[in-house]
C-alpha cells in the first residue's frame, strides 16, 4: 500500500496497472474530479479533537478530501479515513500515526473495520441504474467490481462471468479508465456505457472487439473519482456489499467461499 503522505502532499497516485493522470499538470482533469461527486464536506465543531484532527490534514494540504473523522479506539487519538486509508491524529492535532491498528485480544484489524464502514457510504453515491450489471435470477450475493476494458485481468474475470452468475453472484460493474479521463481508452469507455445495449458492448470491448463510438450524459467521472475514494490501487477491483475491498481478480469459486465466509461471520 503507498503511504498516505504521498497522497496528502501531492496527487493522487495508483498502481502501475491502473496509473491515474497528475491531477497537479492536468487542469481539466483536475476540475472534473473535484466537481464529479456530491458529497458535503466534513466538518466538526471548532476547538474539539475532531475539528483539529481536521485543520492537520488540511494543513498539509487543503484540497485533500476527508471522508470520515471519529474518536479512535486507542485513547488520545483520531480516527480519519482518506482515500481509502485510515490515519490516526492525536487529539492536539500534532502527531500523525499511519499504519494498521490491529486488536491482539480479538485478532481484528480495526483499521479495516474502519474503512469497510466508510467504503460502504461511499459506494452508495454511485446508483445501480449508472453501473453495467452481469446478474442471476435471484443472485445471493451483489460484488461490486471497478473495472477497465483493457486490462488483462479485468478480461479474465469478464470471461468468466457466466460462472460467476452460475455460483449466485452479481457483478455490478463501475468505470476506472486506467489512463485517466481523456484518450482512446476513456472514450472507449464513455461508448461501452452510452451503447444501446451496454452489456453486449462491454462483452465486445472485453474480448478486444470494436464498439461503435457513441457519447452521452455519462458516470465515468463520477466512478473513476469514487474509485479512488475508496482506495483503489488496480483494476479490477471488487467491493463487498459490506464494504469490504478485494483488490485485483479472484476467481469465482474463491470469491463465492470469501462471500460465503463474510455471511457466516455476519451472523
Amino acid at each position: 500500500m503507498k503511504p498516505l503522505l504521498v497522497v496528502l502532499f501531492g496527487a493522487f497516485s495508483l498502481s502501475a496497472c491502473a496509473q491515474a493522470p497528475d491531477p497537479e499538470t492536468d487542469g481539466t482533469d483536475a476540475i472534473a474530479l473535484e466537481s464529479a461527486l456530491e458529497r458535503p464536506a466534513i466538518e466538526a465543531e471548532p476547538g474539539t479533537p475532531e475539528a483539529r484532527a481536521l485543520e492537520a490534514i488540511r494543513s498539509i494540504n487543503p484540497r485533500i478530501e476527508v471522508d470520515a473523522v471519529q474518536e479512535a479506539p486507542i485513547d488520545g487519538y483520531q480516527e480519519v479515513v482518506v482515500a481509502g486509508q485510515v490515519l490516526y491524529v492525536s487529539n492536539d492535532g500534532r502527531y500523525l500515526l499511519q499504519g494498521s491498528l490491529f486488536d491482539v485480544e480479538q485478532r481484528r484489524d480495526l483499521s479495516q473495520d474502519a474503512l469497510a464502514t466508510v467504503r460502504k457510504e461511499l459506494m452508495k453515491l454511485s446508483p445501480v441504474e449508472d453501473r453495467i450489471v452481469f446478474a442471476p435470477e435471484d443472485p445471493l450475493y451483489t460484488v461490486a467490481v471497478f473495472t477497465d476494458v483493457e486490462c488483462a485481468y479485468c478480461r479474465r474475470l469478464h470471461q468468466e462471468m457466466d460462472e460467476y452468475n452460475r455460483l449466485g453472484i452479481a457483478v455490478e460493474y463501475l468505470a476506472f479508465p486506467r489512463a485517466g479521463l481523456e484518450g482512446d481508452n476513456y472514450r472507449k469507455m464513455v461508448s461501452v456505457w452510452c451503447a444501446e445495449d451496454p452489456r453486449e458492448a462491454m462483452t465486445a470491448a472485453k474480448s478486444g472487439g470494436a464498439v461503435p463510438e457513441r457519447s452521452c450524459d455519462n458516470p465515468i467521472a463520477e466512478q473513476y473519482e469514487l474509485g479512488m475514494r475508496v482506495g483503489l490501487q488496480g483494476t479490477p477491483l471488487i467491493v463487498t456489499e459490506q464494504g469490504t475491498q478485494m483488490p485485483g481478480y479472484v476467481p469465482p469459486a474463491a470469491l463465492r467461499e470469501a462471500l460465503d465466509q463474510m455471511a457466516g461471520a455476519a451472523q
